[in-house]
């Protein structure tokens, strides 16, 4: 009778079905390329399953918001760009939390050219600016109060760098990680980059946003989605990324191999997943005391009331725990 029982449990074990995957929906912020890549790790090298998810990765782009789509309640996840929308909702009321940072660095840039009296940042603020409207009520109004720029000298930036390219006087923002890659492609010359975050402008980016009532329910669910994706993202940086690539290219074919190679060269170079708190904390790290202090910034600046709680727009319940830390080569500890 007992091996006749343990045959059959046995076969029962064999026959169950294994243990279903939470499904979790995650919408980025654009098409995808490289600055998502550690997300898309998570999913090809199974990183998010092994945390018992199955991750459905919402592509964004010009037609599509990822944040309303999260307050609606269509996605369970969201990628924020940096922490001016984190302000933004709480001014709004926006049912939005932000509850991890992949990038600690923001990796907004200004681009000059060269040889024409525009190689420092103090030489920026009398040039011509080239100035997208949501950086013009932003990042704009912090560069006038800490660095002088001026509002007259604003032009439209309509993410068309032709402008930019027939003005060798003028300046123009962009991402670390893609403008000035098109600047040398388009005009054959390599541009002097500015990173905003060297000067001060010490935002988080690319985070990881959900809905109150998601971290008051599903708490775990919150946990591991966060604790996988930073897992993913050290994977990324610091492990075979190719299989992620392919499948950045697959779902945006427009990403050209030049350009992603490019984009991740920039973010292990310039620090802009690991550095900082995160070499410490692990990836994904964020602290009351930096988001203060960029909120005291944009503040001051005007961009924000200064009475504004924003602490109901954050929380560091889910991060600085040091995940993943040992998945970092030695000779990344001195990471910019």
């Amino acid at each position: 009778m007992t091996k006749r029982f343990l045959a059959t449990l046995a076969a029962f074990l064999l026959a169950a079905p294994a243990l279903a995957l939470d499904k979790i929906s995650f919408a980025t912020n654009w098409r995808a390329q490289a600055e998502h890549g550690g997300f898309y790790q998570a999913v090809v090298d199974g990183t998010y399953a092994k945390y018992g998810l199955d991750v459905s990765i919402v592509q964004g782009g010009p037609q599509s918001n990822a944040r309303l789509l999260l307050a609606a309640g269509r996605v369970d996840f969201c990628m924020g760009a940096n922490l001016i929308q984190t302000f933004s909702a709480v001014q709004q009321k926006a049912p939005i939390v932000a509850v991890a940072s992949l990038f600690q660095k923001d990796p907004i840039i200004f681009m000059s050219h060269p040889g024409v009296g525009l190689d420092r940042f103090e030489d920026l603020p009398e040039a011509t600016a080239f100035v997208g409207n949501d950086n013009l009520v932003s990042v704009f109004q912090w560069l006038k109060q800490a660095y002088g720029f001026k509002e007259e000298k604003i032009k439209p930036y309509t993410f068309n760098s032709a402008p930019f390219l027939a003005d060798k006087k003028s300046i123009q923002q962009g991402y670390l990680t893609s403008e000035p890659f098109e600047i040398e492609r388009q005009g054959g010359f390599a541009p002097n980059v500015f990173l905003l975050a060297d000067y001060g402008y010490d935002s988080y980016s690319t985070t990881i946003e959900t809905r109150p009532e998601t971290i008051a329910a599903k708490a775990d669910l919150v946990q591991r989605f966060v604790d996988a994706s930073i897992i993913g993202w050290y994977h990324y940086l610091y492990g075979d990324h190719a299989a992620a690539d392919a499948a950045i290219r697959k779902d945006n074919p427009e990403m050209s191999e030049g350009q992603l190679t490019y984009s991740f060269a920039k973010l292990k170079e310039r620090g802009i997943v690991d550095s900082g708190d995160s070499l410490e904390l692990g990836l994904g790290a964020m602290t009351e005391a930096r988001v203060r202090s960029f909120f005291d910034k944009m503040a001051k600046a005007g961009v924000f009331p200064a009475d504004l709680d924003i602490a109901k727009g954050y929380t560091t319940r889910f991060v600085n725990k040091k995940i993943g830390l040992e998945l970092r080569p030695a000779k990344s500890a001195s990471a910019p």
